[in-house]
């Protein structure tokens, strides 16, 4: 007899498979990252459909088969319906649901968890500027990469340990962080960053988000948190990740 599990979970992605199916990504409260198909539940007499849909916090049950798991219940507890009715939450949200991809294994994590609920909250809450929506993503980014266990070096030259210079710092994914002038031709692939990402990356991995929010970020600085920040992950997810199951 199948064994069934139950928890809650939020839908992160879905996929339409084959004629009626669709597979959903959900970080779970109890087992990390999972996927689980549903069947036929894109037929319109799905008794599933209504309890389970991207932006959702939903209480799921499913049973494990040989080569995945297949949803036998699922009930909304929480929609973010407002994530989807506005283009940058939207955008935001699904780069924050592509970050996922840098986990490996089905493994509970309370600390990530707490990250995405909080995330998730924040997203969802109106009148926000551009930048703020945006600055939303980059720390649940970087607070990802610290929980997973890639938090790179903020406060010395990765390479030389030597205290950074404030006025000449730089930055390499393959390095595991800053670097100093004289270290430039030590290290490949380097980004030529400022001291103010330098700070806004240490507040986040102090995770001080109240203080980040109240931060007047020039553009300049926040096209550096980009670049860095897309150099970092896919670094990562060159080395760490692996293909969808499906």
């Amino acid at each position: 007899m199948a064994l069934h599990y139950r928890t809650c979970g939020f839908v992160i992605k879905k996929k339409d498979n084959g004629e009626a199916d669709r597979v959903f990504t959900i970080f779970s409260q109890d087992f990390g990252k999972i996927k689980v198909i549903g069947k036929a539940i894109r037929k319109i007499a799905s008794k599933l459909k209504g309890g389970i849909d991207i932006f959702y916090l939903s209480e799921i049950e499913f049973i494990q088969g040989k080569a995945y798991k297949t949803l036998t219940d699922a009930i909304v507890l929480k929609k973010f319906k407002n994530i989807g009715e506005n283009l940058i939450r939207l955008k935001v949200f699904h780069k924050i649901a592509e970050s996922f991809d840098l986990l490996r294994t089905e493994e509970k994590d309370e600390e990530l968890w707490n990250l995405l609920n909080g995330t998730l909250k924040k997203l969802e809450k109106d009148s926000l500027s551009t930048e703020e929506y945006l600055l939303i993503y980059y720390y649940f980014l970087w607070n990802l990469f610290f929980i997973l266990g890639y938090k790179p070096e903020l406060f010395h030259c990765v390479i030389c340990q030597k205290k950074l210079n404030p006025s000449n710092l730089y930055f390499s994914s393959d390095e595991g962080g800053a670097i100093c002038n004289l270290c430039l031709n030590k290290a490949e692939n380097i980004i030529k960053i400022n001291s103010d990402l330098v700070k806004i990356l240490r507040l986040i991995s102090e995770k001080d988000w109240q203080t980040i929010i109240k931060l007047k970020i020039q553009s300049f600085s926040l096209k550096l948190l980009k670049e860095v920040s897309e150099d970092y992950y896919f670094h990562l997810f060159s080395v760490h990740s692996l293909k969808d199951d499906f």
